[in-house]
């Protein structure tokens, strides 16, 4: 650490994981270059909530705009960047968040957006005058191009198990791979609302099972991740599930207690959370190894 000011101090700290309380850019300029492997973290965004800091478009991206050349410094090469962020509605005109994000990275050609991931859910707030928001987005960049990907360790179930192929040399052999299926871009996975197994107090609180897949895929066991915006601590929990330590920081001091407590349950084995697993499991017994009938139809031109 360096030229650590008054504000900025440790709250929180055991062997995997440490806490400040302090704003994110005076927290992120006192890590040490190339330090973090993988940054998660969704900004607050002028939606009414008592923790914002902004109040429009131009105040949120202006933030986020200064922590990028800190960003740039911490996050070692080949690490990776993901912003979680969903939409603005003002009179039921919609400002895309990661739009904004992706419009200020292009200042520094380090930023390399590898995927705009869609989290999809089923609950949410009932729009009258437009389709109501079911999805939010999540901007995943690496520093550079030579990055880690672990696929392998994010594959969730084939959607058909037993499906096999039905021609050609490797006509009745498994055409899925064994491990399973890439999740692709869309992601479906339950949003934390009242009833929720991991609900706290933290009014915009996102589920465990989002970080653990972005953990698992783009970092390694024993790197550290940060969330400088780190709320109730999902993002800790899921470093802690996965075997990564964790840093970040928080203004409100309540919601460091919630972290805290939070961690203590893990620790006791009495912290309850949802697995990340598909909102539906096919058990594999369904018949799709023969060609489909509809492929038997012959068109005029064939």
């Amino acid at each position: 650490m360096k030229n650590r000011k008054k504000s900025f101090r440790y709250i929180y700290k055991n062997s995997s994981a440490t806490i400040f309380l302090s704003p994110a850019q005076e927290m992120i300029s006192n890590l040490k270059d190339e330090s973090i492997s993988l940054l998660i973290t969704s900004p607050p965004y002028f939606i009414g909530k008592e923790y914002d800091v902004s109040t429009s478009a131009d105040d949120f991206i202006e933030a986020q705009k200064a922590l990028l050349p800190q960003i740039l410094r911490t996050v070692r090469t080949g690490g990776s960047i993901c912003w979680q962020v969903g939409y603005h509605v003002v009179k039921n005109e919609i400002v895309p968040l990661d739009t904004l994000i992706y419009n200020a990275t292009r200042s520094y050609p380090e930023f390399k957006l590898r995927n705009r991931l869609i989290w999809t859910f089923g609950h949410g707030v009932h729009a009258g005058r437009r389709f109501s928001g079911r999805h939010e987005v999540i901007m995943w960049f690496t520093k550079g191009d030579d990055y880690y990907f672990d696929l392998d360790s994010v594959r969730v179930p084939q959607k058909y198990p037993g499906k096999r192929h039905y021609k050609g040399p490797s006509k009745g052999e498994l055409s899925g791979n064994p491990l399973g299926k890439n999740p692709a871009d869309v992601w479906d996975i339950p949003n934390v609302k009242a009833g929720h197994v991991e609900k706290t107090a933290h009014p915009c609180q996102f589920p465990i099972a989002l970080t653990r897949r972005l953990i698992r895929a783009l970092s390694k066991p024993g790197e550290t991740v940060l969330d400088p915006y780190m709320g109730s601590g999902t993002t800790a929990i899921g470093s802690l599930l996965e075997g990564r330590n964790f840093v970040g920081s928080e203004t409100n001091l309540g919601y460091i207690e919630i972290a805290r407590e939070r961690i203590k349950a893990l620790k006791s084995g009495a912290l309850k959370h949802r697995e990340d697993v598909p909102v539906y499991v096919p058990d594999g017994t369904e018949k799709v190894s023969q060609k489909p009938a509809h492929f038997k139809v012959h068109l005029p031109w064939e």
